[in-house]
């Protein structure tokens, strides 16, 4: 028997998630040496993670044989104190913000339940979506506003079927953010589980942070990250923040031990090195303002503001994968989002590296666009 026959129908006809290239596959297929690649396609802290990490892993080594803490005590204590919310409000996962992705559906949605979500937007909602045989209907970012959220679009498509609504702010790949009048009318008409994901809300302005709100309200989660500007992308620590009852009933069904002991120390020492985090935010919003400025001086392409670590750009004469191909030949990894549902084949999204990173960057884009 052909084992074919026995895979589920949706798993057989899912569009997969494409992540962006890393510097490894580009040694491999380029040849190009590892130091002579620019990463600016994944939306990682150019200045790596807390130089603290490095002893406190060492220091954590000769306990690996041994199982973690489901719930790490001290994480808990120094997220509370982070984000200035009751540690019963909290849920850490060990596979980033995927894993408390995939434990809201796990949690909320059963066979042929509706979930809204907004398009373009980060990829992952609609594959667990699928996965748990969800029905999707999509509502949309408007371009001609400059990917403002068409809030009619979400309200529009809300039943009583409607289970999950995912709102990703500053979001993925456009970089704006949701206004919050607009947030608190979608709360306010439904009693779905709203979803505001806030991966990349340190690199935006401080009025649009819902993560303290959040336990105020009984349909609300926020999800938050350790991958971005904390540095520790291949940690895979992410969180989420809601009332106490939405948590205590995801923690029913998360995975136990889905948080390994090393990514649990990383997360802890990272946090507590307040000097480092303030400074990679500064420095990233710095380099952010300095790749937009730099970008904007190109006239065949059209940079959009962002409120995140990454520019989304419309590129006026050439295909993005063409694009993207002669940057990796000259040793640049930048985001092609021909995969983003809701973009077309022209737009490509391009994340902070190094002050010295951008300066190689805009030279070699001038080679390419002339």
């Amino acid at each position: 028997m052909m084992i074919e026959n026995k895979v589920r129908d949706v798993v057989k006809n899912l569009k997969p998630y494409v992540p962006g290239k890393s510097k490894e596959e580009i040694v491999r297929n380029y040849g190009i040496k590892p130091e002579d690649i620019i990463k600016l396609g994944s939306n990682e802290n150019p200045w790596g993670a807390s130089p603290k990490i490095k002893e406190e892993i060492l220091k954590e080594i000769p306990k690996i044989h041994q199982y973690p803490e489901p719930v790490n005590p001290i994480l808990m204590e120094e997220l509370s104190k982070f984000l200035n919310v009751g540690k019963d409000n909290i849920i850490v996962g060990g596979d980033g913000a995927d894993e408390i992705i995939d434990t809201i559906f796990r949690t909320f949605v059963d066979d042929g339940d509706e979930v809204i979500i907004p398009i373009p937007t980060f990829t992952q909602y609609r594959v667990s979506a699928t996965i748990h045989n969800a029905k999707i209907k999509y509502a949309k970012y408007d371009k001609e506003k400059g990917f403002k959220l068409d809030v009619d679009s979400v309200l529009n498509n809300i039943t009583d079927k409607t289970k999950v609504i995912f709102l990703c702010t500053p979001n993925n790949p456009t970089g704006n953010i949701i206004d919050n009048r607009d947030i608190e009318k979608i709360i306010n008409v439904t009693d779905a589980l709203v979803v505001i994901d806030h991966a990349y809300i340190e690199y935006a302005k401080k009025e649009y942070d819902w993560t303290q709100k959040a336990p105020e309200y009984d349909n609300v989660i926020v999800l938050r990250t350790f991958s971005k500007v904390f540095g520790l992308a291949g940690m895979r620590v992410g969180y989420g923040v809601g009332n106490k009852k939405i948590i205590n009933y995801m923690m029913r069904v998360k995975p136990i031990f889905s948080l390994t002991r090393l990514s649990q120390v990383c997360a802890i020492t990272a946090l507590r090195d307040r000097e480092f985090f303030e400074r990679c935010v500064k420095d990233g919003i710095k380099s952010r303002e300095m790749l937009y400025n730099g970008l904007k001086k190109f006239k065949d392409i059209k940079v959009y503001p962002s409120e995140a670590n990454y520019l989304l750009v419309e590129l006026k004469t050439m295909k993005s994968k063409e694009f993207c191909e002669e940057l990796l030949k000259r040793g640049v990894i930048v985001r092609d989002c021909s995969s983003f549902d809701g973009l077309g084949d022209n737009y490509v999204r391009v994340s902070i590296g190094t002050f010295e990173e951008i300066e190689k960057f805009l030279k070699i884009l001038k080679e390419i666009i002339n």
